[in-house]
C-alpha cells in the first residue's frame, strides 16, 4: 500500500530545541550572538584555569593540549549546533586544516571533520510548512506527486536539509516514481547566515588565538558575497541540471536530474552511496584514496570544460563515493552546486593555464609579462622574478611530474613559508592582486587542494590539466 506524506511523517529529531521550541536552525539573533560571543570567553576563561594549573606543578604541554582539546569542542561544536553562517564558516575552516599546524591544530582535527558530513536536523512539522509555502505556492500538488516521505533527515547542512522519498511525475501512474532527495532550506537561514557572519567577523582578533594563521574576516568577505547566490535554490537547480545533462550516463562521474524547485525547496534524484569522501579521509585504503582523489581533481577542471561552470563547493560531504558491485572503488557522485562560479570565457581562463606552464618552464620574463597582462600584478609595482616563482610553487609543483602525492606536510609547509612574514617570499603575496574574475576560481583551488592533502592522494595532476585546462598543454600538443 502507498503511503502518503502523513502517512509516513515522523518526527525524528536530535539536538537542543532553541528558546522558540525549534530543533532546527536557532532564529533568535541574541541568543545565536550570545553564543558565538561565548567562544573567546570560554578560551580565555580555560587559559586562565591551565595557568593556576601549569604554577601548581602540572607539565605545561599537558595543560596547553587539554586547553585546546576542550576549546575544540566548544568552538566546533557551537559551530555545526548553530548551522547558518556559523556553521558554513566551521565547514570552510574544515577544509583548510591539513595546511594548519600539526601542533596546534591536532586536537582540533576530529571536532573540524566531523563538520564535513552532518548536522542537527529540524523536527518534521516545519519542513512540511515549508514544503507547503514552496511548492504548493508554485502550484505543485507536492502532497499527490511526492507519494512518500521520510520525516527524518537524511543528511542536514548548514542552510537546509535533506529528506528522502519518491516522487511520481504522474501521480496516477505507479510506472512514473522514483526515488527522490528533498532539500528544505530553514526557515530564517538569510537572517541568521548575516548575523553569524557579522558576529564572526567583530570576533575576528579574538578568534585569532584558536585558528593560527586563518584570516577569518577575509573568510567571512567571502562567505558573505556569495551566500546570496546560494540562498536561492533556483540558481543552484540550474546550474545542476546543466551538470546532470553534461555527465548522464559517464562512466565516472553521477550528478542527479532536477525533478522540481523553488526558491527555498530543490527535488532531485536520489543517489544512493555509503558515504562521502569525508569517510574515505577518515579511513580509507591507499587504493581508495588515490582512485577518489584523482576522480574529485579530474572533476575540478573537467566540469567547466563540459558546462562553463565551476562546482566552487570542494567540500567533501559533497563528493559522495560509489562503490562497484564487489565493494571495489567505482564512480564518484557530486551534489550541491548551490556555490558555481559562471566562466565568461565558457571554461577556465586560458591564460591560467598559459601562466602555469610558463611558470612550469621558470620563464621568468614570460610569468611577469602574463600576470601583468592578467591584472595580477598592477602597473609600478615591482616584484623580484625570482621570489615569484617560488611564491607560485605550490600551484606548479604538482603539475611538474606525471603523478603528484598530496601530502598534509607537504601542505603545512607551503602554508607556514608563505605565511611567515619574515619569509621574504611571503611579501611577493602582498605585492600582487587577485583580478575579481580569478577570486572563486583560486579559493576552489586552494580548498580542493586542501581536500587532496587531507586525503594524502596521488593523482596525474600534469595529465588532468593537459586534458583539461585551456592554456596548459603545449601549443602543439593542443593541435
Amino acid at each position: 500500500m502507498t503511503q502518503t506524506p502523513d502517512d509516513r511523517d515522523r518526527d525524528d529529531r536530535t539536538g537542543p530545541a532553541d528558546r522558540d521550541g525549534r530543533r532546527g536552525l536557532p532564529r533568535r539573533t541574541a541568543a545565536r550572538t550570545a553564543r558565538l560571543a561565548a567562544l573567546p570567553l570560554g578560551y580565555a576563561g580555560r587559559s586562565a584555569v591551565g595557568l593556576g594549573k601549569r604554577i601548581g606543578g602540572r607539565p605545561a604541554e599537558l595543560v596547553t593540549a587539554e586547553i585546546q582539546q576542550r576549546t575544540a569542542e566548544q568552538v566546533f561544536r557551537t559551530l555545526g549546533q548553530l548551522k547558518g553562517g556559523a556553521m558554513k564558516f566551521g565547514q570552510m575552516l574544515s577544509v583548510l586544516e591539513a595546511a594548519l599546524p600539526e601542533d596546534s591544530m591536532a586536537a582540533y582535527r576530529t571536532e573540524l571533520t566531523r563538520l564535513q558530513d552532518a548536522a542537527p536536523p529540524m523536527p518534521t512539522h516545519e519542513v512540511r510548512e515549508v514544503l507547503d509555502a514552496e511548492l504548493g505556492g508554485a502550484g505543485i500538488a507536492w502532497r499527490r506527486h511526492l507519494v512518500w516521505f521520510d520525516g527524518g533527515p537524511t543528511a542536514a547542512a548548514s542552510i537546509g536539509q535533506v529528506h528522502r522519498g519518491r516522487w511520481r511525475d504522474d501521480p496516477d501512474d505507479p510506472a512514473t516514481e522514483r526515488e527522490v532527495a528533498v532539500k528544505v532550506q530553514y526557515p530564517g537561514a538569510r537572517e541568521a547566515i548575516a548575523s553569524d557572519l557579522r558576529q564572526i567577523s567583530r570576533l575576528a582578533r579574538t578568534l585569532a588565538p584558536l585558528l593560527p594563521g586563518i584570516d577569518v574576516r577575509a573568510l567571512v568577505t567571502e562567505l558573505q558575497d556569495r551566500m546570496a547566490e546560494e540562498l536561492d535554490y533556483r540558481l543552484e537547480a540550474e546550474a545542476q541540471a546543466a551538470f546532470a545533462a553534461a555527465y548522464r550516463d559517464d562512466d565516472e562521474y553521477v550528478v542527479p536530474d532536477v525533478v522540481a524547485h523553488t526558491e527555498k525547496v530543490l527535488v532531485t534524484e536520489w543517489l544512493d552511496s555509503p558515504g562521502s569522501i569525508a569517510g574515505t579521509i577518515a579511513d580509507g585504503t591507499p587504493e581508495e584514496r588515490d582512485h577518489y582523489g584523482q576522480l574529485f581533481a579530474r572533476f575540478l577542471f573537467d566540469g567547466p570544460r563540459r558546462t562553463g561552470l565551476l562546482h566552487a563547493d570542494p567540500h567533501p560531504g559533497n563528493f559522495r563515493v560509489l562503490p562497484t558491485a564487489d565493494g571495489a572503488p567505482g564512480r564518484l557522485g557530486v551534489l550541491d552546486f548551490g556555490a558555481v562560479a559562471r566562466l565568461p570565457e565558457g571554461g577556465m581562463p586560458e591564460a591560467m593555464g598559459r601562466l602555469l606552464r610558463v611558470a612550469g618552464r621558470s620563464d621568468r620574463d614570460g610569468l611577469e609579462a602574463g600576470l601583468r597582462a592578467e591584472g595580477f600584478i598592477r602597473d609600478k609595482v615591482r616584484v623580484d622574478p625570482d621570489l615569484l616563482l617560488t611564491f607560485l610553487a605550490p600551484f606548479v609543483e604538482p603539475t611538474m611530474v606525471d603523478d603528484y602525492r598530496f601530502t598534509r606536510e607537504w601542505l603545512r609547509t607551503q602554508y607556514e613559508r608563505l605565511s611567515d612574514p619574515r619569509d621574504p617570499v611571503a611579501a611577493v603575496g602582498l605585492r600582487l592582486n587577485l583580478p575579481p574574475s580569478y577570486l572563486l576560481i583560486h579559493r576552489t583551488w586552494l580548498a580542493a587542494v586542501g581536500v587532496l592533502c587531507q586525503l594524502e592522494a596521488r593523482a596525474p595532476f600534469r595529465r588532468i590539466l593537459e586534458e583539461s585546462l585551456p592554456g596548459f598543454a603545449e601549443p602543439d600538443a593542443q593541435g
